[in-house]
């Protein structure tokens, strides 16, 4: 849960200092995987469960796993009873290593991409979009998906006593 609470940190930074949202891509790419670890067994998992469960399209599922066979992070298996598996232990797929495939590297700022910048030496925003991306990517680098798997099934053992409603917490009334 603790790299939960790193990962609402650096949102909220974000949100103050820079409005940077993932796409879709990765987004939904990372639920996917996700998905993936938590039914993996000794059934490979069809794309129309995952897109049910998910509530993601068949046809992006598609697009998104593609990228993710050629790495080999899943595998396929053809067939009726097809499906995809995931090729790795969760433990050893991060979070970081999923959206670069679907999404490419971290993009903060021009500046920090070129050494055009004339002001390069003395920029003290360039410092700061550096010290953001190296926060972002470390905090994606100590996540696998089986510390996501671990807080999901975390999740499912606690019930929910509570909701927020307009900023206020309100209990839920126990049957």
């Amino acid at each position: 849960m603790t790299n939960l609470l790193g990962i609402v940190k650096l949102k909220l930074l974000f949100m103050e200092v820079y409005r940077l949202k993932l796409s879709t891509k990765g987004r939904y790419g990372v639920k996917a995987m996700l998905d993936l670890a938590v039914h993996q067994g000794d059934e490979p998992t069809s794309i129309k469960t995952i897109s049910k469960r998910q509530d993601i399209s068949e046809y992006y599922l598609e697009q998104l796993f593609a990228p993710l066979r050629r790495e080999g992070i899943i595998r396929s298996v053809r067939g009726a009873q097809g499906g995809y598996f995931l090729n790795r232990d969760p433990k050893d797929i991060t979070v970081l290593e999923v959206i670069n495939i679907l999404e490419g590297p971290i993009f903060l700022s021009e500046c920090l991409e070129t050494e055009e910048c004339s002001n390069i030496d003395l920029c003290a925003t360039r410092t700061l979009w550096q010290k953001i991306k190296f926060s972002v990517e470390e905090v994606m680098e100590s996540i696998t998906l089986q510390d996501m798997l671990d807080d999901y099934r975390e999740m499912q053992k606690s019930p929910i006593d509570s909701i927020i409603i307009n900023g206020e917490k309100v209990a839920l009334k126990q049957r």
